[in-house]
């Protein structure tokens, strides 16, 4: 059985200020914080499918597990391009593998995966996915 792969989505970031930690490097957490401003991007733009349309329809994504391993660090003003695609999609989860690559050099900094569960905004249980959804990131299937 041959494993679905999905379109890549890019989105060009920049080390700020507040991102950096004592130790002069981004503080582990901001990786996260990254991610997630891409992730909004790239819905609205590559996929058009906003985090707001989600909110509209009273649903919305929640984390549920993330997996990181940091591999060199990002300093004070480094552009860096966080690449995200999907790996997976049910009715009960949608994995999101990521990798944030240093401009300058072309390394990888940090890589890994999300996965997310959608929930009832009202509520905040999970949901089953709809299936309309679903079927919209089956176009981004790479191909």
């Amino acid at each position: 059985m041959t494993a679905t792969t999905y379109k890549t989505f890019e989105t060009e970031l920049r080390v700020r200020p507040d991102d950096i930690d004592m130790y002069q490097h981004v503080h582990n957490s901001k990786y996260f914080d990254y991610v997630q401003a891409a992730r909004y991007e790239q819905m609205d733009v590559n996929y058009g499918m906003s985090m707001e349309a989600f909110l509209q329809r009273g649903l919305g994504w929640l984390v549920r597990a993330v997996h990181i391993v940091y591999k060199r660090p990002l300093l004070m003003g480094d552009y860096f391009i966080v690449q995200t695609s999907v790996e997976d999609i049910s009715k009960k989860s949608c994995r999101v593998r990521f990798s944030i690559v240093i401009k300058a050099s072309g390394k990888v900094s940090a890589d890994g995966w999300f996965d997310f569960v959608m929930i009832d905004m009202k509520t905040g249980k999970s949901l089953t996915i709809p299936e309309d959804i679903i079927v919209h990131y089956t176009q981004f299937v790479a191909g």
